[in-house]
């Protein structure tokens, strides 16, 4: 018990614009890939959460969906999911892209954070995309005094530079306490929600910018052979029936392309074989509908 009272424990959670790099942050943090990453917005609609365990104790991280101005019903839950975090953790971490202009979308956030008490830790991410190192002092200089940062890190969570000093930071501001999970847990996403998050990472990766935010991803049957190899049928729900063709592709290449990837990458994950099958149907408006929303997973009352 001695040993426990001396490690810190805590809840992070990563904020910012959509498509700032806050899933791509977490996974190199945890050092595993748990949150699905593209580079469309909205690709993160729930709030994962994923633990990262070492000898200091333990960091447990919300990756929520970005927070933005919300066009429809799903919109909206996600920015009530985002919101609803601050209030919930020991830390906050900022994500904004290296920049000395401070837009409407950061300035957002930055009201949500005013009356927050908890540590913030400014997150200058993609620093990779800087010519000039010198230049990151000036965007520095820009957000000093947008709030009351606790600490104000520069970093690249593609190229994993200055992420160990990112880590250390968030320990200093934990609290001392016990370990909420078990040294070898990584998330507490069941695997069918990851199974149907990666197959809904491959559909936003190669499909058209327009169709990705009006789908859904929903397992409809997960079933273990003898021997190990898992079945696994799943539907990409859609809003239009145009979308559903485009989905499909000529002859069902894309949705054979979409299932080959999703497979690879369901595989590496559960260290099994598996068979996958796909399904496209269409459901008009279902961002707008609260009934269908909460059967693929997204609950108003669950915030």
């Amino acid at each position: 018990m001695e040993e426990n009272i001396q490690k810190k424990s805590g809840f992070v959670t990563l904020i910012g614009r959509p498509n700032v790099g806050k899933s791509t942050l977490m996974n190199h943090l945890i050092g595993q890939k748990i949150a699905i990453t593209s580079d469309k917005p909205q690709t993160t609609r729930n709030r994962i959460q994923t633990v990262y365990t070492d000898d200091r104790g333990q960091i447990i991280f919300l990756d929520t969906p970005g927070i933005h101005k919300a066009k429809n019903k799903l919109g909206q839950y996600m920015v009530n999911v985002a919101e609803h975090t601050l209030k919930e953790v020991d830390v906050i971490l900022w994500l904004v892209e290296p920049a000395t202009f401070i837009g409407a979308g950061e300035r957002h956030i930055a009201e949500q954070l005013k009356n927050v008490k908890t540590p913030i830790i400014l997150v200058i991410n993609k620093i990779d995309t800087i010519k000039n190192q010198d230049e990151i002092l000036t965007f520095i200089a820009a957000y000093k005094d947008v709030c009351d940062f606790a600490e104000i890190v520069p970093l690249s969570a593609l190229k994993d530079k200055n992420t160990d000093l990112l880590t250390e930071l968030i320990f200093k501001y934990l609290p001392y306490g016990p370990q909420f999970y078990d040294e070898d847990t990584v998330t507490d996403q069941p695997m069918r929600q990851i199974a149907a998050e990666l197959i809904r990472e491959k559909a936003l990766r190669l499909l058209d910018d327009e169709i990705p935010h009006g789908i859904a991803v929903t397992i409809e049957k997960m079933k273990e052979r003898k021997g190990g190899l898992i079945d696994i049928e799943a539907s990409i729900v859609c809003e239009r029936e145009s979308h559903k063709g485009i989905i499909i592709g000529k002859g069902g290449s894309m949705l054979k392309r979409i299932g080959i990837e999703a497979r690879k990458e369901i595989e590496s994950m559960m260290d099994t074989q598996v068979n996958l099958q796909l399904w496209v149907k269409v459901r008009k408006e279902w961002r707008d509908s609260e009934l269908y929303m909460k059967n693929y997973g997204y609950n108003q009352k669950e915030i």
